[in-house]
């Protein structure tokens, strides 16, 4: 008699957010177990705590934790006041939340085509969105290069040309929090540095959080006042429009623990990607990371050309590998933000990307027993 039985393999986690709560183990709780003590669950000591880590660990003079990412970068516009009239020149392949808070302030989002190895703004297609925001009668203002998949957009060229414009440049590094650009990491770069501690993160809370990063002095009571409903002297004399856009108590005390660890992840997330990219290169086209950079590696995107993408997901799915689409549609053909400017006539490059990338797991905690299993399966269903 045939003894044998077929075992399913148990799912691979996306993102393993609950092996890093182990690693962590008591230390969370005691954290989270300290704030309920003080009950100060609102601007409480753990938030300047994380603040000037967070600045420290940046190289930036000045951390302003906050709700969330995208609060962070609403918050830097506000405080600048950017308005009507004004163009805030954004990549079209990102998360919509670039771009979602320039119309909040009244201004024109400007979209720009992406480098097809990075993901990351290209700084030739900027230059053409400047000049048609100028052609349109818009004022130039802000740049917003992100960070895309955890690696640093091109610093050197977009900087060298926001100074030309005389543009503000606002670092989107919600997925790009602890890489490196020439060795500095980012947050002490440009004007002002917006990230997101969303738990997906490579660095995040157990809800929703963020940061600005700036080493402008004048712009931190501005920021702070924005973040407590634009707040004067106190809480009841209002100066400006503002938000409510503090970090949780708790939220901090969390991240004040993740952030100890924070250094040995990305190294571990490095290790991953470096397997990955030794054992897929033939199969379909890994991702680059700028000699000039390191990436956090927020995401492990692929991409598959002619057609391949969409029987991938399937195909890993029914062995218990799962994957993700960032992004289907980029900016410029969403049904919210289509009628908004772009560089020249369509983006031709965030139309192909959008068509061929996919993510496979990625995480500090991925083993090389399940990084071997993910690598089957992708061999397995591209042919290689």
């Amino acid at each position: 008699m045939n003894t044998h039985v077929k075992t399913e393999l148990a799912p691979i986690p996306f993102i393993d957010v609950a092996a890093q709560r182990a690693r962590l183990g008591t230390r969370i709780d005691d954290a989270v177990t300290r704030v309920l003590n003080h009950c100060r669950f609102v601007n409480g000591p753990e938030v300047a705590e994380l603040e000037s880590r967070l600045a420290a660990f940046a190289g930036a003079r000045h951390a302003i934790a906050c709700s969330s990412g995208t609060d962070a970068l609403a918050m830097i516009l506000m405080a600048w006041g950017v308005k009507p009239g004004d163009a805030v020149f954004c990549p079209s392949f990102t998360f919509c939340a670039t771009a979602e808070v320039v119309p909040w302030v009244g201004a024109t989002p400007v979209f720009v085509d992406v480098l097809a190895d990075t993901f990351n703004m290209d700084p030739a297609s900027l230059e053409a969105a400047i000049e048609v925001a100028k052609r349109k009668g818009l004022t130039p203002k802000v740049v917003i290069p992100v960070d895309l998949f955890g690696q640093p957009a091109d610093l050197d060229a977009i900087e060298a040309i926001a100074k030309a414009n005389g543009l503000k440049v606002l670092c989107d590094t919600a997925q790009g929090f602890g890489a490196t650009w020439n060795g500095k990491r980012t947050g002490s770069f440009g004007d002002a540095t917006a990230t997101s501690f969303f738990p997906a993160k490579p660095l995040g809370c157990f809800g929703d959080g963020g940061a600005v990063f700036t080493d402008d002095d004048d712009l931190v009571p501005v920021l702070k006042s924005v973040r407590e409903h634009g707040q004067g002297v106190d809480k009841y004399q209002n100066v400006r429009i503002g938000m409510t856009g503090r970090l949780d108590t708790i939220q901090a005390a969390i991240l004040l623990e993740k952030l100890a660890i924070f250094e040995d992840e990305v190294a571990a997330r490095q290790k991953v990607a470096e397997r990955y990219n030794a054992a897929l290169a033939d199969v379909c086209i890994v991702p680059a990371v700028d000699p000039r950079a390191t990436s956090v590696w927020a995401q492990y995107t692929i991409r598959v050309p002619q057609g391949g993408r969409d029987a991938l997901g399937p195909a890993l799915q029914k062995e218990g590998v799962p994957t993700a689409v960032y992004y289907r549609l980029p900016m410029h053909m969403q049904p919210a933000y289509e009628q908004y400017p772009s560089a020249g006539n369509g983006l031709p490059v965030c139309e192909k990307l959008a068509g061929e990338v996919i993510s496979l797991p990625m995480h500090a905690y991925l083993d090389e027993a399940t990084q071997d299993r993910v690598i089957a399966a992708v061999r397995r269903a591209l042919g290689g």
